[in-house]
């Protein structure tokens, strides 16, 4: 791909990132992302095809960084259950940026009708999630590592929900406050 290609697709996924994060995926409009971008409309439909597929573009690349931003801070730790917990921490790192506006792929479900790239993408962040928390419990020797990722997972989503609508970035340290318990519990230090 020529070079020039590459840096307005590049530009029209950063304009699509920085817009639909901070006002929705449905609200707007594929003129505003072009315009932000400085690219000719025939650019996007080339370099993307459709909306829906410049939409899954920005999802893919909101997942690569959670994974690469995750799994970064992960190697800081050695002792498993420290690992578990961390990842509250590093969840809470994002809650501090003050242009947090909750996770993207809530976000974009919320707006997005079911069956749709969307739900596609949103599907791929669940599962990941879930493996990661079932992979960390699995290695800290956790008896029933499904049990105790369905909760941290549950505690995982509603920090990041209680962050964005209370606008509280502390709201890490009730999560993770709860996942230790949980944690310990569940490898029987209690």
């Amino acid at each position: 791909m020529p070079a020039d290609r590459s840096t307005a697709r590049e530009r029209l996924l950063a304009s699509a990132d920085q817009l639909f994060y901070a006002e929705g995926v449905r609200t707007v409009g594929i003129d505003r992302v072009i315009e932000h971008a400085g690219v000719a409309k025939a650019t996007l439909y080339k370099a993307f095809g459709s909306k829906d597929e410049l939409i899954k573009a920005y999802l893919a690349r909101r997942l690569a960084a959670r994974q690469q931003r995750m799994y970064a801070g992960l190697a800081r730790y050695d002792n498993p259950r420290d690992k578990l917990l961390a990842v509250f921490d590093i969840q809470g790192e994002k809650f501090t940026d003050p242009d947090f506006r909750g996770c993207a792929f809530v976000n974009a479900s919320a707006e997005a009708p079911p069956g749709g790239p969307v739900e596609e993408m949103s599907g791929q962040i669940r599962g990941w999630t879930r493996q990661l928390f079932r992979e960390l419990a699995v290695e800290a020797g956790v008896p029933d590592p499904d049990a105790l990722t369905c909760q941290l997972v549950l505690l995982y989503d509603g920090a990041s929900i209680g962050a964005q609508m209370d606008h509280d970035p502390a709201t890490t340290r009730a999560a993770r406050a709860a996942a230790a318990t949980l944690v310990d519990a569940a490898l029987g230090a209690i």
